[in-house]
């Protein structure tokens, strides 16, 4: 049951979308993997448009240098387990969404767990390399669940250059590069083309040298990049961009 709260909050996109459009959005069921610079946007971004069904999965604290560019970091978040802080808020725009959040990070091992099956959208915004080749191969091997999935948003600075692409497509890109690898190696492939968010600009280099503060590194990230808010931002917006106009087109 909508409230009069929500129905009046999503009167601009009704407006915009119409009647129909708003109740397969009200009815959708999306999961996020990974809530970090790119995750956090799109979960914020897809709840301001009327999602109200929403899983969000990470298995990170929120870290100082968070600070930057992830939706739920603030000075007074720091330490705090993501996906709570980041459901807290998500509520406070719309209190009658079914937020769960879920501490965990999603691999092998534990990906019966989350019941991808049960979703009509899955977003993959997760770093790892291994645990990302993982969650594109199970999700397009699910019937009716549609995949959106983010590649690298580190070391770029415009914006501007953000594009929505299908995966085999996608050139310049490290991280598309390594999975297409990997995929090749591995002799195992997704079932069908996705579509990405990534950048066509020419990544960057760092600049200064790491000083990483404790519980930044993650034994499962081969470095730390940076990466700033304007991109993540975009890139995470794009991705619900994406789920908004696939329910648009239905």
């Amino acid at each position: 049951m909508i409230s009069s709260f929500e129905k009046d909050m999503l009167r601009r996109s009704e407006l915009l979308l119409g009647s129909a459009t708003m109740e397969r959005i009200a009815s959708a069921r999306v999961i996020i993997f990974g809530v970090g610079g790119v995750g956090s946007w799109c979960a914020e971004s897809l709840v301001r448009s009327g999602i109200r069904h929403l899983t969000i999965v990470d298995s990170d604290n929120v870290c100082i240098t968070n600070c930057n560019r992830q939706l739920m970091a603030t000075s007074k978040t720091i330490g705090q387990v993501k996906v709570d802080v980041l459901k807290e808020r998500l509520l406070e725009l719309n209190p009658s969404a079914e937020i769960t959040a879920i501490k965990d990070v999603y691999c092998k091992e534990t990906a019966p767990s989350f019941g991808i099956e049960n979703y009509d959208f899955v977003i993959d915004a997760i770093d790892s390399l291994q645990d990302k080749a993982d969650l594109i191969i199970e999700a397009t091997h699910a019937p009716g669940v549609t995949l959106f999935s983010s590649m690298g948003a580190a070391l770029r600075i415009d914006p501007t250059q953000v594009r929505a692409k299908e995966f085999w497509k996608i050139e310049g890109d490290g991280l598309a590069r390594a999975l297409r690898t990997k995929f090749k190696k591995q002799k195992r492939f997704p079932k069908h083309k996705f579509t990405c968010v990534c950048s066509e600009e020419v990544p960057m280099k760092n600049l200064a040298d790491q000083e990483l503060v404790r519980d930044e590194w993650s034994e499962k990230r081969a470095q730390v990049n940076g990466s700033l808010s304007p991109v993540t931002t975009t890139f995470g917006m794009t991705l619900a961009s994406l789920v908004l106009k696939k329910l648009m087109q239905e």
